[in-house]
């Protein structure tokens, strides 16, 4: 029988003065008697809105009907047709503006809870099934993917299973991109990812890394070493500061730098190697999804207190509602409205301490929403004489990263835009050189998991295309 409800099962949590002081994953997933009632929400509707709003185009109603039905395995192998990563998806994706904001049930009432289901059903998986993938059956032909984050991946094993033998360069020591480097454990486990990589591995995808394409080898030797196609999926690691005074002092890192220490270098661990902060107070620069998990990780390190500045209002906050709820619990505070003008840092008799010494502070301004932008969001417009000082001792800028310019430097023919993006025919992923394509960040910047998988799966068709026209 249907389930009319027009409230989602709600998704079961750690309690937030728990949660605020470990890394154990924040959302504890559905059981299943929750994930059929969820699952019974669903009207399966003839022509499959949800669908359309997917970048990889799961086939959500066959998937869920299947849930319905108690039959989770058969659930999770639909949803494997199209995406290799859905125990990753089911956690990171902004379903709320793909998949769900498409679903009829969101019209009275909540969307169904596309995204937890897809999360249970991987989940459910990879409890029970001990099934290794198969190797498919080998067509002799070499491909090289660069990064092994979600386009990379994704076209790896989409590439795998057509019977290419791929090879993954990974620029770190861990394979997994952004899913490991970016995205904290509280949100995504990092055995998740790494059991999502063991099954690409299974099917015969060979993952190489510490190999920094441009330096280790250039695309050009790639080639030459019998590869016949190339994907970039090399993301958009190259952070971005304000160009205000203070920013070369001590305690000031990029989000990109400051989660890595946290997810790579283990920095959360007793007495870490590579340390970052223990104690004291903290301010984050930004307010997308990225600046939530860098306030959410210094919170758990031992931060005293925890701010997100961010220049307009919470309405116009890029972050997904729900990791902004999660940080309001927890007890971050939110300065709105606010911009950063200068990092104020300790005055010694070193007169050296004014430009390379530790943060003392930070100070902003006050600021109001203007007209409209070319994007159509209200400018923010400082306000005189409103500036005040927040006493903090570190400062992490979130506000956006930019690919890394070392493949194009390193590479004739590889055309970029003025943002250094790649430039890429749409439809194919195709760049201005022959037989390199890519996809991702490294084209679109920063953007999300599963736009990302949707730009390796295009990508994944052009080769095949372009390897059996060759």
């Amino acid at each position: 029988m249907a389930n009319m409800s027009p409230k989602k099962n709600p998704m079961p949590t750690q309690e937030p003065h728990i949660r605020a002081k470990n890394f154990d994953e924040v959302a504890c997933g559905y059981t299943e008697e929750m994930a059929i009632d969820e699952a019974m929400r669903c009207l399966n509707c003839k022509n499959m809105p949800c669908v359309s709003g997917c970048p990889v185009n799961i086939h959500i109603p066959e998937f869920i009907s299947k849930i319905k039905e108690g039959d989770f395995e058969a659930a999770y192998q639909i949803i494997s047709k199209t995406s290799s990563l859905p125990a990753v998806c089911g956690r990171v994706c902004p379903q709320e503006v793909q998949c769900e904001s498409k679903c009829v049930r969101g019209i009275k009432g909540e969307p169904v809870g596309i995204g937890r289901l897809e999360r249970f059903v991987a989940d459910w998986h990879n409890a029970h099934s001990d099934e290794i993938p198969a190797i498919p059956e080998s067509n002799g032909r070499k491909v090289a993917v660069i990064g092994s984050g979600p386009s990379g991946l994704t076209c790896a094993g989409d590439l795998a299973r057509l019977g290419y033998k791929v090879t993954v360069f990974e620029a770190l020591h861990a394979a997994g991109g952004v899913l490991v480097y970016g995205i904290p454990e509280f949100r995504l486990p990092k055995t998740i990812v790494a059991k999502e990589v063991d099954n690409l591995k299974a099917m015969g995808v060979e993952i190489l890394t510490n190999m920094v394409i441009g330096k280790t080898l250039t695309i050009d030797e790639l080639f030459e070493s019998g590869f016949e196609a190339v994907f970039i999926g090399s993301g958009a690691g190259l952070p971005s500061f304000m160009g205000i005074k203070g920013e070369s002092l001590k305690g000031v890192y990029s989000a990109n730098e400051f989660l890595t220490r946290s997810n790579l270098m283990k920095s959360y661990k007793q007495n870490p190697v590579t340390p970052i902060m223990k104690g004291g107070n903290v301010a984050v620069v930004g307010g997308g999804n990225v600046a939530m998990d860098a306030a959410r990780t210094a919170l758990r390190l031992g931060a005293d207190k925890v701010y997100i500045i961010y220049r307009r209002s919470m309405d116009e906050l890029p972050a997904r509602r729900e990791e902004v709820e999660h940080a309001e619990e927890e007890g971050i505070e939110f300065k709105l409205l606010t911009n950063p003008t200068e990092i104020i840092g300790h005055e010694t008799e070193d007169k050296r301490d004014a430009k390379y010494g530790f943060v003392k502070g930070i100070k902003c301004i006050k600021m109001e929403l203007g007209e409209p932008d070319e994007r159509g969001r209200r400018r923010p417009v400082p306000i005189p004489d409103s500036e005040f000082v927040i006493d903090v001792d570190t400062v992490i800028m979130s506000i956006g990263t930019t690919p890394n310019p070392l493949i194009k430097m390193t590479t004739d023919g590889l055309e970029v835009n003025r943002r250094g993006g790649i430039v890429v025919e749409e439809s194919t992923g195709a760049t201005t050189k022959a037989g390199v394509f890519a996809g991702g960040d490294a084209v679109t910047g920063a953007a999300t998991v599963i736009s990302a998988m949707g730009a390796g799966k295009i990508a994944a068709r052009a080769i095949d295309e372009y390897l059996k026209n060759k």
